[in-house]
């Protein structure tokens, strides 16, 4: 009875100097009053309330494209795969985002070339007639940056500020899009 008692003693101990550390490392990251940090640690994805992380990555014309930091558009960015069912689903309905919202939104999609082949990649974008951006992730830096971790499609919705504000894994209905691109392009 004394060990089960002992045992409990020091279990109790262990917790609590566990949850003093994560109050004092969530105390460290918060920003002034306690709001939340402005930038990702190495745990956290890309998430509403952070910066979204800066990246260049060739195009397919091999120019090197800067995305990242305070913009005069909202910015979104498309990871996705050419083996990936939904973002075949996905691509028509970017396209069609593109088009309508191409003068207040730049749109670039992100193909995760280190878990596809660039073939394919560049197969599938002109069988579904992609006009937008498409940003080529041959070493998958960008993926990892962004830690979609192969959950594609993912997409992050980036203000003007540089700021996300949706991360979305997986699809949703182009009618969910426009209403979330218009909140946000009323927002800004």
């Amino acid at each position: 009875m004394k060990r089960t008692i002992g045992i409990l003693a020091v279990v109790a101990v262990l917790a609590a100097v566990a949850i003093y550390q994560y109050a004092d490392e969530r105390k460290e990251l918060a920003g002034p009053n306690g709001a939340a940090p402005a930038a990702v640690s190495d745990e956290e994805k890309p998430k509403p309330g952070y910066a979204a992380p800066k990246f260049t990555l060739p195009n397919l014309a091999e120019e090197e494209v800067a995305v990242g930091g305070p913009s005069d558009k909202l910015v979104m960015i498309n990871f996705w795969a050419s083996w990936c069912g939904p973002c075949e689903l996905e691509a028509p309905d970017l396209q069609k985002i593109h088009e309508i919202y191409g003068d207040r939104l730049t749109l670039y999609g992100v193909n995760s070339t280190k878990y596809d082949r660039e073939r394919d990649a560049r197969k599938f974008v002109e069988q579904m007639n992609l006009t937008f951006p498409i940003l080529m992730d041959r070493e998958g830096t960008v993926t990892k940056l962004y830690k979609v971790d192969q959950e594609f499609p993912t997409t992050v919705l980036v203000n003007r500020d540089g700021h996300v504000v949706e991360r979305v894994t997986g699809v949703i209905p182009l009618d969910q899009w426009k209403a979330i691109i218009e909140q946000h392009l009323s927002a800004s």
